[in-house]
């Protein structure tokens, strides 16, 4: 079975979308990506309003099995951090409203998953992105790419293209995992004992 997910890397300004169909052997094949922009010249309601459009249609158009969502982890800045929220607080619900499942990763798990390293900067995440959809050109602008590599890490998170589409079913040691993913288990581990 075809495991496709919808990832998102959510933002007021700009909202990045991507959709991926991954097979029990990890392979992943992009399906579409797009940003949705909203000005900050809107009002808040209006911005929201148009990301909650967007993802109904995206939703409703490509009818993933899972919605993979960056998760707010830490940023000093309160004011990106409650638009953030604020938009992965509607497409949640949108996801909701049909009965998807929503699974949050932060931003270290996605580089770890895609690069092998959780510190990996943005130029890193949307070359391996780039590679592992066997893309000619890089996705673009970086809030797609992101999104696609929120899809990514879910699949794979999840045993990729099975029925399972929650949290991974091997650990850091299996042989079953690339070196990328072992890394991202390696460091969900570290994550999980430091808390």
């Amino acid at each position: 079975m075809t495991l496709r997910v919808l990832g998102v890397d959510p933002g007021l300004t700009r909202c990045g979308i991507g959709v991926v169909d991954v097979e029990r052997n990890r392979q992943a094949t992009m399906v579409a990506y797009g940003v949705v922009g909203t000005s900050p010249e809107d009002s808040l309601d209006q911005r929201l309003l148009v990301i909650a459009l967007a993802i109904d249609e995206w939703l409703d158009r490509h009818e993933p099995h899972v919605l993979a969502v960056e998760r707010v982890f830490s940023q000093l800045n309160v004011s990106t951090v409650m638009g953030v929220a604020q938009a992965s607080g509607v497409v949640i619900a949108a996801a909701a409203r049909r009965g998807i499942p929503v699974a949050l990763h932060t931003p270290s798990e996605v580089k770890a998953a895609v690069t092998g390293s959780g510190s990996s900067n943005k130029d890193a995440v949307t070359k391996l992105v780039t590679k592992i959809l066997r893309l000619d050109t890089p996705p673009r602008p970086a809030d797609a790419a992101d999104a696609l590599a929120l899809a990514i890490t879910h699949a794979w998170r999840s045993g990729s293209g099975t029925a399972n589409k929650g949290a991974a079913t091997t650990g850091p040691g299996s042989s079953s995992l690339t070196p990328a993913q072992r890394a991202w288990a390696e460091a969900e581990a570290k994550a999980r004992r430091a808390r």
